[in-house]
């Protein structure tokens, strides 16, 4: 292809050469020559051209034989012989033109002259590269003029220059592929450099979003640190000014005393000498020959003196009890008078426009009222419904006295010393479903279980299975809950406290038991800590997430001996500190998991706070840490079945994480459920508290984490001078196995010894089977035990052993489970019970297997034992 152009150019210079050499002088065209034209080839009587740069155009041909360009020209050839070119051949070497026969004299007959010039000027116009640019373009004419050889009124184009045409077309085509593919490469090259130039803008604003959070982390402890520099400034400056007030009043009030001591005695020794001279001119003179003689000494304040008796001494005047009103106040020589009301009479309608009301002493009956109705609040404001007279009496007022128990809708108010003086205090219970004959007894939305207590407290009250607290404090709460039901997708067990009865509340915590393949018991514990003020409300609720759920039918809850609910209460003396957290949702992991928390409540940031990367809790001083995890979940797969879930907790110390304790869950698959890890542990300052779920490989599970209180962390730190803990975890030998019937475990202890509580070693009684405590307190304990079974009821009880002031043997706590699901390797089972202790108490848990075997129980990951103790 490019050989053409090369073979053109030659053939153009030799043309230009032979032109040069025939025509000399002034009429030769285009030649530039100042000499005169001579030669035979010099046209005659013509003036020359003008020259090209001056007429870059063409001019229109004049009629002649000098304007006239041939298709022939002649060439002479080395052996002197000439032929006719023809098309393309005319434009080629000589060397490479094929030759001319020989022609014979008749043949040969002269031509028109050839004008080489002319034929070189179209030659250079076929080829733009070799001729000049266009004056427009700002070129210069190159002195080459170029004619056509084209007749007025043809249009034809020569074969011969289509195919130069062409060729020209493919070189620019070729030019303009390669021009395409560099600027192809140009455009890949800004291509890659803008990806860089994105990965560093992206990285670098990662850099940014991370110093954005540690600034925003060093704000938040600026700020807290701020806040306790503005409350200790404020506690320095309230308590100065408190003791500057507090003396100048007490300066003031002791002034004023003394004052009204010395006028209150003159004017009664007055008034009394006064009532004696009168007693004996009147009476004694007319009656008695001796005077009538008063008490020995003057009475003091709430007191009379009373000559009714031999001889008169004085006595406390007498209080109107509740219900009655005061009709005289007490003096030195009368009693104080009261009168029954009569609320019958003060508030006609009090029992209703149908009921007929009773006045009694010190409060009122209605008539043909059941005790139901009259629980649910007819007796009114400050009058509570008495059960053993079946009547409305009047609260107590506590007059001089602290009120540690407020009156409430069944129980009277309670006077006496404050509980401060406290520092803990357990308290237990039983809880019943409602009857299935009550209308409002609905699982969906939501079921309320009832509370039922035999003993009073100064703590808390029962009203309607709810429990109000009277005490302000730190509250640590337990339940023991086992039923068998088939309600569709899964039961919600949880705890809500309400600020008021009127008010929703807020969810504490929450359990799900996921529906069975089979129709077995499932025992679930549930725990939850938080802090308490006085008239909060607690119960315990029972829901089904759809209405498919017919209690009555479907619901069967076993009943435990033991009591069932348990709470234990803690003063802010103890300088106890409580914490809850909530877990966000992540979907889709596997293997192992570790939660990331969210603070909700903390009654004290300083002490406890969240990690860097909000996986962990750390605390600030020594202490005992009690805790419960609950993290409801959803499970995809046949593996999650078979081996189960495992919740672990581990204490991280000076880099070095320990397990604390263990619990396991036995898996589900497509079903809703619930695993959950209480337990306690002993603590140093910078400690931190971490957890972790870890799952079979190929099983999927979804975590759910939001305000229900499914997903929830709660804590109580208790300082280690009033407090201490202990673990331990059963022994590897001599474990329970075959037909157990109430056989004791034996343990092994893991944690460090304290003096409070302690595991009987060998030598002593009940070696390794008895915890005994050492001093009085309040206890603490969560069980669990993981094992493989046949058996259909499988029973873990938690037994007491009095100590001196303590009595009969008996169990504190009991949780049941069914038989282990169909394709699980491992079972499990455990209880939590908080209870009073005395010096010398000791506990012990049982195994009871009913209708079958008991065939392994691991030492191992999932069973342990872990104790609180917490003075009183």
């Amino acid at each position: 292809m490019r050989l053409v152009p090369q073979l053109l150019l030659l053939s153009w210079m030799s043309l230009c050469r032979a032109t040069a050499d025939n025509c000399r002088g002034a009429h030769c065209e285009d030649t530039g020559d100042p000499r005169p034209c001579t030669g035979p080839h010099c046209p005659g009587g013509r003036t020359s051209r003008p020259p090209r740069h001056l007429q870059p155009q063409t001019p229109a041909c004049a009629a002649g034989d000098q304007c006239q360009l041939h298709q022939k020209v002649v060439h002479a050839s080395p052996d002197n012989q000439t032929r006719e070119c023809r098309g393309v051949e005319c434009r080629l070497p000589l060397r490479v033109r094929p030759r001319a026969r020989a022609r014979t004299p008749e043949e040969r007959e002269p031509g028109p002259p050839v004008h080489v010039s002319d034929r070189a000027a179209q030659f250079l116009g076929d080829f733009p590269e070799f001729g000049f640019p266009a004056p427009e373009l700002g070129g210069a004419p190159l002195g080459v003029q170029l004619t056509c050889d084209i007749k007025p009124g043809e249009n034809e184009v020569p074969s011969e220059d289509a195919l130069i045409l062409h060729l020209q077309l493919s070189k620019g085509q070729e030019t303009l592929v390669e021009a395409l593919r560099a600027q192809q490469a140009v455009v890949k090259d800004l291509q890659q450099k803008l990806v860089e130039q994105q990965d560093a803008l992206l990285s670098q604003q990662r850099d940014i979003l991370e110093q954005q959070r540690r600034m925003y982390q060093q704000m938040d402890g600026v700020k807290a640190q701020y806040e306790m520099l503005s409350e200790t400034v404020k506690q320095a400056s309230f308590q100065g000014l408190q003791g500057e007030l507090q003396s100048y009043l007490e300066s003031q009030l002791s002034g004023l005393q003394s004052q009204a001591r010395n006028h209150l005695h003159k004017s009664y020794a007055v008034h009394k000498m006064d009532l004696d001279s009168k007693g004996m001119d009147v009476v004694g003179e007319a009656h008695f020959p001796q005077p009538l003689l008063g008490c020995p000494s003057p009475c003091g304040t709430e007191h009379f003196c009373d000559f009714q008796k031999d001889p008169p001494q004085c006595e406390s005047c007498t209080m109107c009890p509740p219900g009655f009103f005061l009709i005289s106040q007490c003096s030195p020589t009368a009693d104080r008078m009261c009168q029954d009301r009569d609320e019958c009479l003060e508030v006609p309608n009090i029992c209703g426009e149908r009921v007929k009301c009773l006045n009694t002493p010190g409060g009122f009956r209605c008539l043909g009222v059941s005790e139901r109705e009259a629980l649910l609040g007819l007796c009114g404001q400050e009058y509570f419904y008495n059960q053993e007279l079946q009547e409305c009496q009047a609260c107590s007022d506590c007059v001089g006295e602290t009120i540690t128990v407020l009156c409430s809708g069944v129980t009277d108010a309670v006077c006496g010393q404050s509980m401060e003086s406290q520092l803990s205090q357990s308290w237990a219970s039983t809880v019943t479903l409602p009857s299935s004959r009550n209308p409002d007894a609905k699982i969906f939305p939501g079921l309320q279980l009832i509370v039922r207590s035999k003993d009073t407290s100064q703590l808390l009250s029962n009203e309607a299975g709810r429990l109000v607290f009277q005490q302000h404090g730190l509250v640590w709460m337990d339940y023991n809950f086992a039923v068998k039901h088939t309600c569709r997708n899964f039961l919600q067990l949880g705890m809500r406290l309400n600020g008021s009865q009127e008010e929703e509340g807020q969810d504490l915590s929450g359990v799900r038991i996921e529906q069975p393949d089979g129709k077995y018991f499932q025992g679930v514990s549930m725990s939850s800590g938080m802090e308490v003020e006085p008239n909060h409300t607690f119960a315990l609720l029972l829901k089904s997430p759809n209405n498919h759920c017919n209690r009555s039918k479907d619901i069967h809850v076993y009943d435990i001996s033991a009591p069932t609910f348990s709470l234990l209460w803690l003063s802010h003396d103890t300088g106890a500190v409580a914490m809850s957290a909530q877990m966000s949702l992540h979907p889709h992991y596997q293997t192992s998991y570790r939660p990331t928390f969210r603070v909700a409540s903390v009654s004290d940031p300083y002490m406890i706070s969240l990690t860097h990367d909000s996986r962990g809790i750390r605390f600030t001083e020594r202490g005992s840490v009690k805790f419960v995890l609950q993290q409801a979940l959803y499970s995809m797969g046949h593996t999650c079945v078979k081996e189960g879930f495992s919740l672990i907790a581990f204490t991280n110390r000076n880099g070095t994480s320990l397990e604390t304790t263990q619990a396991f869950k036995t898996g589900v698959n497509y079903r809703d459920t619930s695993i959950t890890l209480s337990g306690v542990a002993a603590i140093e300052g910078g400690d931190t508290l971490s957890f972790e779920i870890t799952s079979p490989s190929q099983c999927n599970i979804r975590y759910f984490g939001d305000g229900t209180g499914i997903s929830i962390l709660s804590l109580i730190w208790i300082p280690s001078a009033l407090s201490s803990a202990l673990t331990a975890t059963v022994v590897k030998t001599g474990l329970p196995s075959g037909a157990v019937r109430n056989k004791p475990l034996l343990f092994d202890q893991t944690s460090e010894d304290v003096p409070q509580v302690q595991l009987a070693r060998s030598g002593e009684p009940n070696s390794r089977k008895n915890f005994v405590f050492h001093q009085r307190g309040t206890a603490n304990v969560a069980l669990n035990l993981k094992l493989i079974h046949s058996c259909n009821v499988v029973k873990l009880t938690l037994q007491r052993v009095g100590g001196p002031d303590q009595g009969s043997p008996g169990p504190v706590a009991q949780q049941v489970s069914g038989h282990m699901p169909e394709g699980s390797e491992w079972a499990t089972v455990g209880l939590r019970a908080s209870f009073s202790v005395q010096n010398g108490t000791a506990i012990y848990a049982t195994l009871d297997c009913i209708r079958g075997r008991v065939n392994h129980v691991t030492h191992e990951g999932g069973t342990n034992i872990s104790i609180l103790w917490v003075a009183v």
